[in-house]
């Protein structure tokens, strides 16, 4: 659709360049732009929008938490080294990780159980459960799922996990079907913006997204730091999204996608080793965070702003921008040594949710897009409570903002998700009516108790 309607905005500036030369009659010109509305009008018609009908987090249960104390005893008795101990105890208090977030049962056990088996229940538990209780609570049957979509980056089994809800479920043997893995914390979004391209190919269908990571075969035992780093701040958690291109599903829908944006810097060789899973010299497979995470990050977040920008800022934040740019490349005075303007995006969203990464990551966001506290209180809030769920993060977020009854008709929600490779995705959704924050999910037993201080200790 996009590149349909470039083409007719260069064929209208064709159009007016002839006219000027004095090559066609005014006449001509008009009955050509007049075709040209006549077939934009129908392929607006054609075109499909894309709904969020509903979404479900899923909440561990209480046995399951894994507060500081007990990470260090876990540690103790599984014969950790003490300097490993020490590091992750470090990294712990300083992560803005609290006591409520928990790991699958498999992970309490001593050692930690990581068989093939235990892997699969982790699936079994968060998917099963909140995909039954998403069906259930808008009464849609398994048959009537026409596209499923999973993603998983670090646990890839066979049958797929796609497979699994499948055969759970009993969905139609010609459901479009697609398992994503080693995408990183940001395929949640790329699971959206797969199922989106579906949508616009089939019409009146309806499409379930699985975004979760399971954390039950992927501890670090070595002792190398940068891999040590995960196994403080992952977490078990998991997502489903219901969406659908029915015109009829917008009155019961949540949100309409506006817009999604991907960014992948592969090609920069920091970029692609900055989180990266290798073994360490003992043959210990883990994934190694690198120093340059938090600058990848950031420039990933330039360059997707860079296309979603136009799109959704107003013009007058686009203009400071680019008269900025232009006055430091010709540098006028001192102006070559101030940082470009930073568009002011609160006019644009009402609402941000950030990959809950980790504290560091929040910070860095916060920073480079001049946010205030209360911007990021729904990402530091899920990261406090349920740690770093990887792809399924963003939707922990949206979940608090709908819980503290924030969500009106018309605001915008931007999320914003990172990954390994390196990669930035981002989606924007407009809200089509205002959130009941009465509805239970997974914040609602909670959500009195937030927000809450974070102990802030020295880095």
């Amino acid at each position: 659709m996009d590149s349909l309607l470039s083409e007719f905005s260069s064929l209208s500036s064709s159009l007016s360049a002839v006219l000027l030369q004095g090559l066609v009659t005014p006449t001509q010109t008009l009955a050509a732009m007049f075709i040209l509305i006549i077939v934009l009008f129908f392929l607006k018609l054609r075109s499909r929008n894309v709904y969020l009908v509903d979404f479900a987090c899923f909440l561990p249960p209480n046995n399951l938490r894994v507060p500081p104390s007990n990470f260090i005893e876990h540690s103790e008795i599984c014969g950790i080294t003490r300097e490993a101990i020490d590091f992750e105890s470090k990294v712990f208090e300083r992560s803005g990780i609290g006591p409520e977030a928990c790991m699958p049962d498999s992970v309490h056990e001593i050692p930690p159980n990581e068989s093939l088996k235990n892997s699969q229940e982790e699936i079994e538990l968060v998917l099963f459960t909140i995909v039954q209780d998403l069906l259930n609570k808008h009464k849609v049957h398994p048959k009537n799922i026409d596209i499923l979509v999973s993603n998983c980056s670090l646990f890839c089994p066979t049958p797929s996990i796609t497979s699994m809800i499948i055969n759970k479920f009993g969905f139609r043997s010609n459901i479009k079907s697609v398992s994503l893995s080693g995408m990183g914390c940001s395929a949640g979004m790329l699971s959206i913006s797969l199922a989106k391209d579906l949508l616009k190919v089939h019409k009146n269908s309806l499409a379930l997204v699985l975004s979760m990571e399971v954390v039950a075969p992927n501890g670090y035992r070595g002792t190398t730091k940068s891999k040590l780093i995960p196994n403080v701040l992952f977490r078990m958690g998991g997502a489903v999204i219901l969406l659908s291109n029915k015109k009829e599903d917008k009155k019961m829908a949540k949100y309409e996608l506006k817009h999604l944006v991907r960014t992948h810097l592969g090609s920069n060789d920091n970029a692609y080793k900055c989180v990266y899973q290798e073994p360490d010299e003992a043959g210990h497979v883990g994934v190694s965070l690198s120093r340059a995470l938090l600058r990848m990050a950031a420039l990933a977040l330039r360059t997707n702003i860079t296309t979603l920008g136009p799109l959704v800022l107003p013009y007058s934040e686009q203009i400071q921008f680019a008269w900025s740019v232009i006055r430091r490349r010709i540098q006028w005075g001192d102006d070559n040594q101030k940082a470009a303007y930073v568009p002011n995006f609160k006019k644009s969203f009402g609402h941000f949710c950030i990959h809950a990464g980790g504290k560091g990551v929040i910070d860095a966001i916060e920073e480079s897009l001049k946010l205030k506290k209360e911007d990021v209180e729904a990402s530091r809030m899920t990261l406090y409570r349920f740690g770093n769920t990887s792809s399924s993060s963003l939707w922990y977020e949206l979940c608090y903002l709908e819980a503290k009854g924030k969500v009106k008709k018309g605001d915008r929600v931007w999320q914003i998700a990172f990954g390994s490779g390196f990669k930035c995705n981002s989606a924007v959704w407009k809200c089509i009516f205002d959130i009941d924050p009465t509805q239970k999910n997974a914040w609602s037993d909670m959500i009195h108790l937030y927000p809450i201080k974070i102990p802030e200790f020295d880095s």
